[in-house]
């Protein structure tokens, strides 16, 4: 007689195991649709029926998702999905792909995890696999994964298989995406971080590297994410001094790179955004007090990156100073909302800040993005507005904020009567009038 161990290797061999995605965000819904193109039978389940109703229909929402194969595989019947999760008794593995913000205090929020997972628990069938992808501190997947399941009497690499395996998304990459990009996992026994490799390995190009636990594949995100925190926060340091010193930071990063080892290029910007970067650190700041340490580094780099923002606006208001203007009811053009170039995505964007900081100051502003058509802050719905050349004319002030392909930055600099350049965007073209870098 077969084991449930041999019998979940068997159908993911064979591809008939049938796969369940929870959260259709930009992780879950990538990771949706790669599964269902290898042939697999997949549900996607989130709470939010808009998501629902779109996947259903085959309409895209996401970046990173190619329209085409979204549609093909709604109308091929290896995709759906579902709000209703009774539906988890019918799959063999499923993924958790839920947010893991932080609250007020800084401190991970871990309920939409709690509560997925407790959804699944509910619903699960012996032999079932569970692969939370969130990106969390070292410990939840066997402090609240573990524990919910074997609260339902489950036995963890007999009847319940458990493994972490962190998403490592990218949105606008060109070169990785979900289908090549290298895939860590951890399982809490070996059969169960077997099994989900097997898994992974049959839906994804890129390599499956196991690791001895989900705790060392939990901190092995958070150090990925953090060693970025930490890099742009030094380059944002050297920004604010090399401007102290009359360098210009971006020459001097242009020449560092040039060493073949040893050095890496990060680069300064208006703030760090994303769903990772400006989170996940935070995640080991907090589990950290739990062993009576204090990451010091971390949060150093962290105080750095916030400020950002804040000396952005502050450089503006020297700018326009030197122009004997003050900001309050000057002009402003922030060009682009969405915290990374060519994307829509505007989680944790340093232009919200920005934007409510010149609300604060009482600027006359209007924001530009080709990708974004509107947005949130302070619980005020904004909109963009379309870049025209009298736009560009009338501002006292034009602070280039995302760097998107999309702007016709030769017009912009021949337009525009000063330019703050957050992302060095406008190299190489020739500047007519005022135009201050990082």
């Amino acid at each position: 007689m077969s084991t449930h161990y041999e019998e979940l290797l068997a159908k993911i061999e064979n591809h008939t195991a049938v796969i369940g995605v929870v959260g259709l965000g930009y992780v879950g819904l990538p990771l949706a649709v790669e599964k269902a193109k290898a042939g697999y039978n997949v549900i996607g389940f989130d709470v939010q029926e808009s998501k629902v109703e779109q996947v259903n229909k085959g309409i895209n929402y996401i970046g990173d998702v190619v329209d085409n194969d979204l549609k093909d595989m709604v109308d091929s019947g290896h995709l759906r999905a579902s709000s209703d999760y009774g539906s988890i008794s019918s799959v063999d593995a499923v993924a958790i792909c839920v947010p893991t913000p932080l609250d007020i205090y800084q401190q991970p929020d871990t309920s939409y995890v709690e509560s997925s997972v407790n959804e699944i628990a509910n619903y699960a069938k012996p032999g079932t696999l569970v692969v939370l992808e969130s990106t969390t501190y070292p410990g939840t997947t066997e402090e609240i994964i573990r524990k919910a399941l074997e609260d339902k009497g489950f036995t963890v690499g007999e009847d319940i298989f458990i493994a972490y395996s962190p998403e490592r998304i990218d949105p606008g990459n060109k070169s990785f995406n979900t289908k090549n990009t290298p895939k860590v996992v951890g399982g809490i026994t070996e059969k169960c971080t077997n099994v989900a490799a097997a898994l992974y390995s049959s839906v994804l190009d890129g390599d499956v590297h196991k690791v001895s636990s989900p705790a060392i594949a939990e901190m092995e995100k958070i150090f990925e994410n953090t060693f970025r925190h930490i890099n742009i926060a030094l380059a944002n340091e050297m920004a604010v001094l090399c401007e102290k010193m009359g360098i210009d930071v971006w020459e001097v990063i242009d020449a560092a790179k040039t060493k073949p080892y040893g050095f890496m290029a990060f680069y300064p910007g208006p703030g760090l955004g994303g769903h990772c970067i400006p989170i996940d650190p935070f995640y080991l700041t907090w589990k950290a007090r739990e062993y009576n340490y204090h990451t010091k580094l971390i949060e150093l780099a962290g105080e750095i990156n916030n400020a950002m923002p804040d000396y952005v606006i502050n450089r503006a208001m020297q700018i326009l100073n030197d122009d004997g203007k003050a900001l309050r009811n000057a002009k402003v053009l922030l060009l682009g909302v969405a915290y990374k170039k060519d994307i829509d995505d505007m989680r944790e964007s340093p232009s919200l800040k920005l934007i409510e900081l010149l609300m604060q100051q009482g600027a006359d502003f209007k924001s530009v993005d080709p990708h974004v058509d509107k947005f949130r802050v302070n619980g005020e719905t904004l909109e963009t507005t379309e870049l025209t050349d009298e736009l560009l004319e009338q501002a006292d002030i034009v602070i280039l904020a995302t760097d998107h392909t999309a702007f016709d930055y030769a017009n912009i600099a021949q337009k525009s009567k000063v330019i703050f350049d957050t992302r060095n965007a406008f190299k190489g073209i020739e500047m007519t009038n005022r135009y201050i870098k990082l």
